[in-house]
């Protein structure tokens, strides 16, 4: 049997677990599945007899590298910043690494003793990174090898509601990290190039600065910018491209509503808010309103935000029980952020009839023979419930198809590295047709970078 090590078997892991006992029959497969919750990792194997569940704590080094000295290759389902010391082991004991993380320069620094050992160890392939990376890739490298010169490129993804779940005014639901939603765009301006000039969005504009998006059947969405668009300007080969934006996928009408939680200081991360645990909705409110004598906390919020009662953005405020001098915050010595994102949890969680969904859509302005054309490239994924959601198949199929191709010795080259070779997308993107996770390529008339961004 050939053993597979997975670290890490939260809600990420569910997709990739079930694909993975799936094949193991067929791939003489058993997979290791180690978790901190002995309890969760059990869960699931779901009694299947080619899995062993095992409590696994990677602080404990004897734990970690036993666990990591049995397997054939290792997949790290476990934070970003956690990875580090199980890439080391896999190192010394020459076996494989498959994440879904971007890759740190601490991982980066590995690269020659990777090589130097003939491993793989392949990162960024989850959804955003990693199908990302690939459904661009497959298409910039197509419009290459026709001799097709690259003007533009624009890639939009976004973890959101389905449709038949989106029943509040935000249509929006915490569908991953919420702690990660309520800190978007944090720490530095956002920047990328529109037609040959730099641009910059500081965090205080993001959520004004919107690009809208027309997805068939599921009708219109906007776009925020991503932090650093040029990240891999590089990487794709597109460093002499005149356009290149990269963006977080809502619906519309979204980020014109967050921006009041950035505007009244409430996305704050940074400092905490004395006596937090006894605090009530209402008082943290009115923490960010100036002193009056005589006006309630709803017309001072109503006036600072410059938003009239029979506005939607009231309603939206309205919806989430802001105001409510009676539901508490619980939590000791909290920063703003962290109490937003509790009071947020109330009514953005998903329920357990609730369906998640992806939207990603890519958009390729290219030169062919004179000719300017534009390739829009679409693809939607909703998922089943709430153990296989879109955001675990998305995530967790990838990472996934990557160990059984490296396993299979498919993908050879070796290396710390992105899936951004043909070796890596071409049967990635193939098998992720089976699974629903298609797109759809649409060839245009280019016309250059459409001036349709709100900058109101």
């Amino acid at each position: 049997m050939r053993v597979i090590l997975i670290i890490g078997a939260g809600r990420s892991a569910s997709s990739l677990i079930q694909y993975l006992l799936d094949k193991s029959d067929k791939e003489n497969l058993h997979l290791i599945i180690g978790d901190l919750s002995m309890a969760l990792a059990q869960k699931k194997t779901n009694n299947h007899p080619n899995a062993t569940p095992i409590a696994l704590d990677i602080f404990n080094e004897a734990q970690r590298t036993e666990a990591i000295q049995k397997a054939d290759i290792v997949i790290s389902m476990l934070p970003a910043h956690l990875h580090i010391e199980v890439a080391k082991d896999c190192v010394v004991y020459k076996k494989s690494l498959v994440t879904a993380s971007y890759v740190s320069d601490a991982m980066q620094e590995l690269d020659a003793a990777v090589k130097e050992n003939n491993l793989v160890f392949m990162n960024e392939i989850g959804l955003d990174p990693g199908i990302d990376h690939m459904s661009a890739m497959k298409i910039i490298d197509e419009i290459r090898e026709k001799g097709g010169n690259m003007l533009l490129f624009e890639s939009f993804c976004g973890g959101l509601v389905a449709p038949e779940s989106d029943t509040n005014l935000w249509n929006y639901k915490f569908t991953w990290a919420p702690r990660n939603v309520v800190l978007a765009g944090q720490g530095g301006a956002a920047k990328f190039i529109q037609e040959g000039t730099y641009k910059y969005i500081p965090y205080c504009n993001l959520f004004r600065r919107t690009e809208f998006l027309e997805v068939e059947d599921y009708g219109r969405f906007e776009a925020y910018s991503n932090r650093d668009s040029l990240k891999y300007r590089s990487v794709y080969g597109l460093d002499d491209v005149l356009t290149l934006y990269r963006g977080t996928i809502r619906r519309v009408g979204f980020s014109k509503a967050w921006n009041m939680f950035v505007q009244l200081g409430m996305t704050d991360d940074s400092y905490v808010m004395e006596d937090s645990e006894n605090m009530s909705y209402r008082q943290f409110v009115n923490s960010f309103l100036p002193y009056h004598p005589t006006d309630s906390v709803e017309i001072k919020t109503r006036l600072i935000l410059k938003i009239d009662q029979d506005d939607i953005m009231w309603d939206k405020l309205l919806e989430l029980d802001f105001f409510n001098n009676n539901k508490f915050v619980g939590l000791k010595e909290a920063t703003p952020a962290q109490i937003l994102e509790k009071i947020l949890n109330d009514s953005w969680t998903l329920q357990p009839e609730d369906k998640d969904m992806i939207v990603m859509y890519h958009k390729f302005g290219y030169e062919l023979d004179g000719v300017k054309k534009q390739i829009d490239s679409k693809m939607v994924c909703i998922g089943d419930n709430q153990t296989y959601t879109a955001m675990a198949k998305t995530v967790g199929l990838p990472v996934a198809m990557a160990t059984l191709l490296i396993l299979n010795g498919k993908i050879t080259t070796p290396g710390v590295q992105l899936p951004i070779s043909k070796e890596v997308y071409l049967p990635i993107l193939k098998e992720l047709e089976e699974y629903g996770v298609v797109f759809k390529e649409q060839t245009m008339t280019y016309f250059g970078y459409k001036p349709d961004k709100d900058f109101s």
